[in-house]
């Protein structure tokens, strides 16, 4: 193990007072560097080579002083020598060697004196006399096994780490080892490889067990392995007296890491040479915060190819665990300052605190977690023990107090929950590293006393209780699996039915619904806060009123949330998912914070307020219910008609030019067709509309008779009865809604990217499919309402989703929408003049499209100026109808004034005091001709 940095720095000044007289590169240098390493209790043999031969630039052959392969390189002179022209030469030996060669740091020396090159960041060099060793031997710590260096979720090594451990485990299955005896022998190695190069082990045993006593054929590696499991699992104490020498070197791990017996690996000469690859990795530089996630990709070949994509980012991890505990806990520690007695209860309260994570994947939560809380830990030990307190010192390691026990997780898969026990352990011995580091003494926790509680179970099935007892428990928070309704296989349906029975419509909920429900339930009559992370359709559309119908009714409060952001990493191929994150508990607060994005990849906007609802906006703590008419007395908005017709009473452009050139007749019964993008985006598409049609008239059109036989094949075949019964009118659409008269044209879908979605007047003739939704008789005046930016903020807050698009609804979104109460002849007309100006805007670009038009890009500024004025007079109708009802006058400065002011109407509009809502007073509508 590790020297203790008081011993580094005593054999340092034995090393510098032996060596300060020696001059001879040629006589003493292999025995200099020799001793150099023994200083740090580190053998060079076990790291280095000298002499190592090299092609240099020019072609010709040169000698490496000393070679430590991927992570120093020395280049020595003679007593006097110039160390610049050494640097130069050793930089001249990088052209021969290999990628996996290349040095992290070159160190150039005569003796008197060294010069230090941190080649990964790139830093000014540190230039240092031999006496004053000593002073800087902590810029050594990667050979006494001590890590300062910061950990980078980009680092290549985690990658190729991954890739390396997944040839080999592609390798070992197919050869037949397989299932839970391979990811448990996974797991061990990762734990091995690991241990090799951070001082778990002594530096490079397990290498140098693989390289120096198995056979090159690998015939014999399993049972090395094996026997290296069994002495890992062995107390020092119980092993025998006559074990191989080699063996007896590795520690007692315990934990119960090695503890089951595995069936023995039959490696070939391929898969030791892959273990041997992976073995040469600097596995110090493997960031335990990604490791679980990343490794847990090593099972799966796909998603291999996609590596980076799987793992959470440190950074999207702080953004919850911030504003969960980590915050608060900064800002007591900071309050306490020096105060002995504060701090040491302070230190009591970090390792009495708890944590569970009910769907802990490889459990990156709980390893950020840990970290952040043995960093308060470090914090309040460096003040009780400050600098010159030496003898009290000494003791420090005796008083860390907070460990891995003190976290939870829920896993359904076997080996990601392997996998988190073991990030965690890799953590731990990284965070005591720290505490080595700054207390000058080595600090390690083997053999392994304490473990995480990581349980291999189904979340949604077992009692929370039974993992940790709610009474012991301080915080909830994870990352749930993001899984739609629509995308759930039939085992998590059957979960989703068992969490939400009695439930009405949970139906339209998505998967990540069944832990906010489940820790709801949990946490009755305690002070546990929680938070999830979440994809953000449970706070758009139909899915609030139904889930947080059932927290609320539980007592749950909005502590803080992010609203929507572009949950990803920097790893190439990296995943995008549209997030929230949402913390809750049972206590109520009057501070909350509410963290906005102005754009999805930007950074976050913090809000203090009061209150934040479901729609994650400062607003009271409502959800809407599905309606089926309005709350404001607007007219009725209904689907386009849905064909059920198998595509054959549709028609492209072409089809359409096609049957007309053989049955020009047929015109007369073609209509044009449109969703949402052929609507917005002037694509031309056709429907045959055969609502009036004679069966004389069809029979003189074989084409169309043609396509309605087909009509009624289709639906005949249906296994659906209720499409069996529409074959005995296959003339006609499934279901027909079209408008006798002008209409208002709603798309159902349309991009989030524009600033309005863009809503025009159609007429009778064109047929609305279920992708647009139509006012029937729509006013100018409506279409002022609904085109302003009053309208789309409220869109913007309750509409759901297609992936990050707007998807309109009828029943949340149209119905529940406050319009103004009543308006004046003045308001009136100004909306309706300002709504007439937007369509005239518009009509000045008869070749553009309405996708040209509402393009954030392409928008002409003068459709953006009357826009403006719209909204001008639409806010002043809220404002003057307010006051006319004897309310404050709202501000309607920014969209979530609006949307505060919005809900704040929905809740009178719909409140049950008083039992009866006053009529609200519309002017009569004009409908455009």
């Amino acid at each position: 193990m590790p020297l203790s940095w008081n011993e580094i720095k005593d054999r340092a000044m034995t090393f510098s007072r032996e060596w300060i007289d020696e001059s001879s590169e040629d006589a003493e240098a292999q025995t200099f560097w020799n001793g150099f390493f023994n200083v740090f209790g580190v053998p060079r043999r076990r790291l280095a080579t000298f002499e190592r031969k090299v092609k240099k630039i020019d072609g010709k052959d040169g000698y490496i002083d000393l070679l430590w392969k991927g992570v120093l390189l020395v280049e020595h002179k003679s007593r006097g020598k110039s160390l610049d022209r050494a640097h130069q030469q050793a930089r001249d030996y990088f052209h021969g060697l290999t990628d996996a060669e290349l040095p992290k740091y070159l160190l150039v020396s005569d003796f008197a004196r060294f010069r230090l090159y941190d080649l990964e960041t790139n830093a000014e060099p540190v230039e240092f006399g031999l006496k004053d060793l000593h002073k800087q031997v902590r810029r050594f710590g990667f050979i006494a096994g001590y890590q300062a260096r910061s950990f980078k979720e980009e680092d290549p090594v985690n990658v190729q780490a991954a890739e390396r451990m997944g040839k080999l485990h592609d390798a070992l299955k197919a050869a037949g080892y397989d299932g839970h005896a391979l990811e448990v022998l996974l797991v061990r190695l990762l734990f091995c490889l690991f241990a090799d190069d951070t001082g778990i082990f002594p530096p490079h045993t397990f290498h140098e067990l693989l390289s120096q006593r198995t056979s090159a054929d690998g015939v014999d590696l399993g049972q090395w392995l094996a026997q290296l499991f069994q002495t890992l699992n062995t107390d020092t104490d119980r092993r025998q007296t006559t074990l191989d020498a080699q063996l007896a070197e590795f520690p007692y791990v315990n934990g119960k890491l090695f503890a089951e017996s595995l069936p023995l690996a039959a490696f070939d000469a391929k898969m030791r040479e892959l273990l041997l690859d992976a073995s040469l990795l600097d596995w110090s530089r493997i960031s335990p915060a990604i490791f679980g996630s990343m490794f847990q990709s090593v099972m799966d070949a796909k998603a291999r190819r996609n590596l980076g994509a799987h793992y959470t980012s440190e950074k999207n991890i702080l953004k919850l665990v911030g504003p969960l505990f980590l915050d608060g806990l900064k800002a007591e520690l900071e309050r306490i300052g020096s105060h002995e007695a504060k701090l040491r209860a302070y230190h009591s309260k970090l390792a009495a605190l708890r944590f569970l994570d009910p769907a802990c994947g490889c459990g990156n939560f709980l390893v950020i977690a840990y970290r952040e809380v043995r960093l308060l830990e470090l914090e309040v030990l460096r003040r009780l023990h400050p600098e010159g307190a030496s003898s009290r010192a000494l003791w420090v390691t005796e008083e860390v107090q907070v460990d891995v026990d003190q976290f939870y997780g829920i896993e359904i898969e076997e080996f990601p929950a392997q996998i988190a026990q073991v990030a965690m352990w890799l953590m731990d011995h990284q965070m005591n590293m720290l505490v080595s580091e700054a207390f000058g003494n080595y600090f390690a926790r083997l053999p392994l006393k304490k473990s995480p509680m990581v349980v291999h179970d189904n979340a949604l099935r077992i009692d929370w209780n039974d993992v940790v007892p709610k009474e012991q428990l301080s915080y909830i928070l994870g990352n749930p699996p993001f899984v739609g309704k629509k995308e759930q296989n039939a085992e998590q349906k059957r979960d989703m039915s068992y969490v939400f029975s009695g439930v009405k419509g949970s139906g339209v909920l998505d998967f990540v619904a069944a832990w906010y429900l489940l820790a709801a339930k949990y946490v009755q009559g305690t002070v546990i806060h929680c938070a999830f992370v979440s994809t953000n359709s449970i706070t758009q559309g139909e899915q609030v009123g139904v889930l947080w119908g059932e927290l609320y009714r539980r007592g749950m409060h909005i502590q803080f949330a992010h609203r929507t952001f572009k949950w990803s990493n920097e790893a190439k191929g990296k995943a995008a998912v549209h997030c929230v994150i949402i913390g809750f508990a049972v206590p109520d607060s009057s501070t909350k914070q509410l963290f906005d994005y102005e754009r999805v990849e930007g950074d976050a906007h913090l809000v203090q307020t009061s209150r934040i609802n479901p729609y994650l906006v400062d607003a009271p703590e409502t959800f809407l219910s599905r309606r089926s008419a309005s709350i404001s007395q607007a007219p009725d908005i209904a689907f386009g008609s849905m064909p059920n017709d198998g595509g054959h009473l549709l028609l492209s452009d072409q089809e359409k030019t096609a049957l007309l050139a053989i049955e020009p007749g047929a015109a007369a019964w073609i209509r044009p067709f449109l969703g949402s993008e052929e609507f917005i985006n002037g694509i031309a598409r056709w429907c045959l509309w055969l609502v009036k049609i004679t069966p004389d008239q069809l029979r003189a059109f074989p084409h169309l008779s043609t396509r309605v036989a087909a009509v009624k094949g289709v639906r005949t075949e249906s296994p659906r009865p209720t499409t069996n019964m529409l074959a005995r009118t296959p003339t006609l659409f499934g279901e027909i809604r079209q408008p006798e008269i002008g209409y208002i044209a709603i798309p159902k879908t349309s991009s989030e990217n524009r600033a309005f979605i863009p809503i025009g007047f159609l007429d009778e003739q064109t047929i609305a499919s279920t992708e647009l939704f139509t006012v029937t008789g729509g006013s100018v005046f409506d279409f002022g309402i609904l085109t302003s930016t009053m309208h789309m903020a409220w869109v913007r807050s309750v509409c759901g989703r297609l992936k990050s698009d707007f998807r309109y609804s009828a029943g949340i979104v149209y119905n529940n929408f406050p319009w103004p109460d009543s308006t004046t002849d003045k308001h009136h007309e100004a909306i309706e003049a300002a709504a007439q100006a937007v369509l005239n805007a518009r009509a000045t670009f008869p070749n553009s499209t309405l996708a040209d038009l509402y393009d954030p890009i392409t928008m002409p500024p003068a459709l953006v100026k009357a826009h403006q004025a719209l909204d001008r007079a639409v806010d002043a109708a809220y404002v003057a109808a307010e006051k006319l009802a004897g309310r404050k006058p709202p501000k309607l400065g920014s969209d979530a004034e609006r949307v505060a002011f919005l809900f704040e109407r929905y809740q009178q509009l719909t409140s049950l005091l008083p039992a009866e809502r006053p009529k609200i007073s519309r002017r009569k509508r004009t409908t455009v001709e």
